[in-house]
């Protein structure tokens, strides 16, 4: 299965953190799975951080070091992803989350998120 973690779940996934779901983790362990991690959330990340909303437990560059040896991938924004953001309904209005969204559309990904306005879209999540 292709999966697109959303930001908060790539974060307590690395951290370990209690708050991500037993059926998260174990989809992201799974080996026949691939982890997608989107240039947006990066970018959410060192935003966030940079502002103070989000304390990591290390640098950027220590996540970059955990993406790298967790076999994450990056994706890309594309225009085609961009294309379908601005066809989506506004149930949500979070930038951040309504490109992971259009990239789980055009992409034909599962998003793993505890954000329940991802339900509104008609995408595939795990949780």
């Amino acid at each position: 299965m292709n999966l697109l973690l959303d930001t908060h779940t790539f974060i307590w996934f690395l951290n370990g953190d209690k708050k991500l779901s037993e059926r998260a983790k174990l989809t992201i362990e799974n080996s026949e799975n691939k982890n997608f991690i989107s240039t947006v959330s990066i970018w959410e990340v060192a935003i966030k951080s940079s502002l103070g909303k989000l304390k990591l437990k290390g640098t950027l560059d220590d996540i970059r070091n955990q993406f790298l040896h967790n076999g994450f991938e990056l994706l890309p924004i594309t225009f085609d992803h961009t294309i379908i953001l601005q066809q989506l309904d506004f149930f949500h209005r979070d930038p951040f989350d309504r490109m992971i969204i259009s990239q789980a559309i055009t992409d034909n990904l599962t998003i793993i998120t505890k954000n329940q306005n991802f339900q509104k879209y008609d995408i595939k999540i795990i949780w």
